[in-house]
């Protein structure tokens, strides 16, 4: 599948308020593939607000996760505390949302950077120009968006957190076969778009066979085949020319 395509597929599956926070790889393909494409400084402050605006979108949602999982920390810790079955069984429904909204922010963060690389590789093609390692160098590498230290980290707790059984056994048997059927409904569509977004980070994450300095960093996921043995279509291949 052409890169663009598949860019566009990620957009339309990512949360509808996140879809203008995107690179504008489309535009951008249209500057380079023009008669004329600009100079390398005019391309490069095209690209520079593109970061800008992605880094920003990047640090709000991560600043706003950062809330909401000392939230739950504290809200899961009063209910088991209190042994109370139906307030953790709702922690828990929130906590699976939450974890799938920190899994498509790292898939935010994969998309974006691979279609910086692409865009750049594209534009030094047309131009003969040297760009990329440079602009990768100087504007990316480092960046909250690039880094998502906070982020994986944070994935990584909510995961642990998700695991009180006891808590969870309780709230389970408290509710009532209906109520039951449809949260644990619920909760499957919700893992089954965070099991895409994983492997689309993964596929992604692990295009090279070599790592460098400019490469995504690798991130704690859990195990590939465990992951695949959710997802009912096999992934699409990203065609890398």
């Amino acid at each position: 599948m052409k890169f663009g395509k598949w860019l566009k597929r990620q957009i339309e599956q990512s949360l509808p308020a996140w879809r203008e926070h995107f690179l504008r790889y489309k535009e951008l393909k249209g500057i380079v593939s023009s008669a004329a494409p600009p100079s390398p400084a005019e391309f490069v402050a095209l690209l520079e607000a593109d970061i800008d605006k992605i880094n920003a979108f990047f640090i709000e949602q991560e600043e706003e996760f950062i809330i909401r999982h000392r939230e739950l920390q504290e809200a899961i810790r009063r209910a088991v505390e209190r042994e109370a079955a139906a307030e953790v069984a709702a922690i828990r429904r929130e906590m699976v949302n939450f974890h799938g909204e920190m899994v498509l922010l790292l898939n935010y963060s994969s998309v974006n950077y691979i279609g910086l690389a692409k865009i750049l590789k594209k534009y030094d093609k047309r131009t003969g120009a040297a760009l990329r390692l440079a602009v990768v160098e100087t504007a990316v590498l480092g960046q909250p968006f690039f880094t998502a230290e906070a982020v994986s980290l944070m994935v990584k707790e909510c995961e642990a957190m998700m695991m009180f059984p006891a808590a969870a056994a309780a709230a389970s048997a408290s509710a009532g076969p209906g109520e039951a059927m449809a949260a644990a409904a619920a909760e499957q569509r919700v893992f089954r778009d965070t099991v895409a977004a994983l492997l689309a980070m993964e596929d992604v994450r692990s295009g090279s066979s070599t790592r460098g300095r400019h490469s995504l960093p690798p991130l704690t996921l859990p195990d590939s085949d465990w992951l695949r043995s959710f997802q009912p279509p096999s992934p699409i291949p990203i065609q890398t020319q």
